[in-house]
């Protein structure tokens, strides 16, 4: 019988183990060597250069959903693809040249499926955004965090909904 009770608490222990386990692996995300990681994370990379360093709101509208909606903690909702694209031209137009950095080892993927088949993703993370003007050094702007749902769509992976929030400036 004491045998029997040991076995038991083995088994419900090493249970117990492997549940933890893939519970702390569900929080962080799916593995960044994984696929839909390394293939979101691409997008992000081109989604940014395309806003950040060409201005390119043609080439930018491809990442986008057709239902595409932004929400912003300082400048509020776009509530439309055409409206966003609109405002990206501007970028081109500030005093300085805005730059995005993802910080290092933050981006975390979370698949989103319907019965059991791949249809969308939450990507999140956080990233710090600098100032360049000519002659100087790149300073820190601000930092937030991003929440992005991308959709499967047409076997294309476009940007649903972004959150833009928890901005702040640096400590000077």
């Amino acid at each position: 019988m004491t045998k029997l009770l040991i076995s038991v608490f083995c088994v419900l222990f090493c249970l117990q183990l492997s549940t933890g386990q893939a519970l702390k692996q569900t929080r962080e995300g799916i593995a960044r060597s994984s696929a839909l990681f390394q293939t979101l994370k691409k997008k992000d990379s081109l989604f940014f250069d395309l806003a950040f360093n060409q201005y390119d709101g043609v080439g930018l509208g491809a990442y986008l959903h057709d239902d595409f909606e932004f929400y912003h903690d300082q400048s509020g909702v776009t509530n439309s693809k055409a409206e966003f694209l609109k405002d990206i031209p501007s970028l081109g137009k500030m005093s300085y040249k805005p730059v995005r950095k993802l910080v290092k080892n933050s981006l975390q993927v979370f698949p989103l499926y319907n019965q059991g088949k791949l249809y969308g993703a939450i990507q999140k993370g956080i990233h710090e955004f600098y100032a360049i003007k000519k002659g100087k050094e790149p300073y820190l702007t601000s930092t937030a965090k991003f929440t992005h749902v991308w959709i499967k769509d047409k076997d294309q992976w476009r940007i649903k909904r972004v959150l833009s929030y928890d901005h702040y400036k640096p400590k000077k």
